[in-house]
């Protein structure tokens, strides 16, 4: 069973992420400039529909790990600190771009191009690797029943992001545009801290 602790400091670690202006709040926020709240919307329950299908991925790859080596789980968590300190790094250093408002699409064309931008995103599916792996107990019973659960709250919050940026879309487009640099900032801060905190919830 998942300890309330651990469970608490994964939603804190995943509020970080989710509330970080990331390529699917781009993208829904392009889409919800573009064609309005509908569009935004439908752009935001694709992308967490493709969110499943990295949950249960992530499941059965690292239920598969641990049963087979300590050793090698032990190396996944180090990689995922290693990658999200080198996510940190990469936004103080990147560029900023200026992203270009899709062409007008069918609602259900807009959620399936939702689905395919999280399913083909591989930043999402590291980011399930450097995440959960953290979180994760061999000792607390399934390792796949736990990155369900912690999957399944990763969604949830970052559903509840995406509808936001879907609602605001219009209000806070052109701003989020502007203020690019200092989010990248932010974004920065905040990837390094979690690759410390993770690093040292991994010793646990």
């Amino acid at each position: 069973m998942i300890s309330p602790t651990n469970f608490a400091f994964f939603v804190t670690a995943s509020l970080a992420l989710v509330l970080i202006p990331g390529p699917n709040h781009l993208y829904i926020t392009a889409r919800g400039l573009a064609q309005g709240r509908a569009a935004g919307l439908a752009s935001a329950f694709g992308v967490e529909t493709g969110t499943l299908v990295h949950i249960a991925a992530a499941a059965a790859g690292l239920s598969y790990v641990i049963s087979q080596s300590a050793t090698l789980f032990t190396i996944i968590k180090w990689a995922g600190v290693a990658y999200l300190v080198y996510l940190g790094v990469r936004a103080f250093t990147s560029k900023d771009v200026a992203g270009a408002t899709p062409p007008p699409q069918p609602l259900h064309k807009v959620f399936l191009e939702g689905v395919l931008v999280n399913v083909l995103n591989p930043k999402v599916a590291l980011f399930f690797l450097a995440l959960l792996p953290q979180f994760v107990d061999p000792g607390a019973g399934s390792p796949a029943l736990q990155v369900v659960v912690f999957g399944a709250t990763l969604l949830l919050l970052g559903l509840l992001a995406d509808i936001v940026y879907a609602y605001a879309a219009g209000a806070l487009g052109h701003r989020l545009n502007r203020r690019a640099r200092a989010l990248r900032y932010v974004s920065g801060v905040v990837y390094l801290g979690l690759g410390v905190a993770t690093a040292f919830a991994g010793r646990r």
